[in-house]
């Protein structure tokens, strides 16, 4: 059983490039000069030195002491927000920055949902002096200000999309929209595991630096490369194939993957893809996505933005399929708990995306001498808002490790 894509673009029945005829010319320029370019020595030199002396890689491999005697086994937090830009999402901007000015690109669009992965764009952009626009949902430039801020600090502009439910979705649909207009001079950054070949591969290699550094790490912490669980939320997924891309075939490790409920799995309000989801087309790709019968896009639903997506990437969907992933879902309250235990025992402050992940991990069946590396997406920061509304919502209470 193979994990990674084909030559076709898929992920055994998931995958594929399913475009309109307007960006033929520009995918397939892509698919022709990335892994030629990926491999190239003098674009791994500049990236490498970037990620290094300008995001601060690498990232630390914490061992979170009062979080693992909560758990009953050793939680180590891979701290992806302790990155430039405070998110996971700068591994990739990075890579996509350098292939975009090899393949002579001099506009640069982007979608974003919790701002994260606009604000690494639009850093990108900023280091190389090139044209960065960023579509956001208006739903979420609200509940994201500060996010949108350094956006536009950075010299973004950022585009509302006000179609649907005004989320992540309808930004990806502006954004895919704009560079069906604009294709010769754009390059389009998507920022997760989805869209059309070969964007789920690229993000997945330019982000599976996470997992390369969590082997060696691990190798000094504990005596060996792999741990026994890789737990990461999942909206898109590209910072859960970061953290995957190595273990993908040892079957030692259990890759756990973790959805939002929203409301409730079954509240009509969730965005629990592998549950709710069948087999449909996305934004350019054949995966698992929330739909009706006949075909139309359920609208998502999740405290967090960045979990905010009706669907999830096709090497995800993938791994769910056949059963070398584990699927749990967190609820928006679950999510909140976690996020404040983790920021009182631990001091961590830790995004909402990442507070899924964390909110399950009581749920996985340890032994006490289990190794378990959560991937901390990102900080808290653009989440204060909706900590501060909780925290004032549930005054007088006081979350412990007792």
């Amino acid at each position: 059983m193979s994990y990674q894509v084909d030559n076709q673009g898929y992920y055994g029945e998931f995958g594929g490039a399913f475009i309109p005829e307007m960006l033929h010319a520009n995918i397939d320029q892509l698919a022709k000069q990335y892994k030629i370019l990926i491999n190239d020595d003098g674009f791994q030199k500049e990236f490498k030195s970037l990620l290094k002396d300008y995001v601060g890689r690498p990232t630390p491999l914490y061992l979170a002491k009062r979080l693992s005697t909560k758990i009953g086994a050793r939680v180590y937090l891979k701290r992806e927000d302790l990155n430039h830009t405070g998110a996971h999402k700068i591994n990739n901007t990075i890579g996509q920055i350098l292939l975009a000015q090899r393949l002579g690109k001099k506009r640069i669009i982007a979608e974003t949902g919790a701002g994260q992965h606009g604000v690494a764009t639009a850093t990108v952009c900023a280091l190389m002096g090139v044209e960065c626009i960023v579509y956001m949902g208006k739903v979420d430039i609200a509940r994201q200000a500060p996010n949108v801020a350094r956006m536009r600090m950075l010299g973004a502009e950022v585009r509302p999309a006000l179609s649907g439910s005004q989320t992540l979705k309808d930004a990806t649909n502006e954004a895919i929209r704009d560079w069906i207009n604009n294709p010769a001079k754009t390059h389009y950054i998507i920022g997760s595991v989805v869209g059309p070949h070969p964007y789920p591969d690229m993000v997945a290699r330019f982000q599976s630096v996470i997992s390369e550094e969590i082997q060696w790490q691990l190798k000094e912490h504990v005596g060996r490369s792999h741990p026994d669980y890789v737990v990461a939320c999942v909206g898109g997924g590209s910072n859960a194939a970061g953290a995957f891309y190595h273990y993908l075939d040892n079957e030692d490790v259990q890759l756990v993957a973790v959805e939002a409920a929203g409301k409730g799995i079954d509240s009509g309000a969730s965005a629990a893809t592998s549950v709710l989801g069948s087999k449909g087309i996305i934004h350019g790709s054949r995966t698992l996505l929330m739909q009706t019968k006949d075909g139309q896009i359920i609208e998502p639903y999740s405290i967090s933005a960045g979990l905010d997506y009706p669907g999830i990437g096709p090497q995800h969907a993938h791994l769910i399929a056949t059963g070398r992933a584990q699927v749990f879902s967190a609820t928006d309250e679950e999510a909140l708990e976690a996020a404040m235990e983790l920021s009182r025992i631990e001091g961590i402050i830790p995004a909402l995306e990442t507070a899924h992940a964390l909110a399950i991990l009581d749920r996985i069946k340890v032994k006490e001498d289990d190794v378990i590396v959560v991937n901390l997406s990102g900080r808290g920061d653009k989440d204060l808002a909706t900590y501060i509304d909780y925290l004032d919502n549930n005054q007088g209470e006081h979350i412990s490790d007792e």
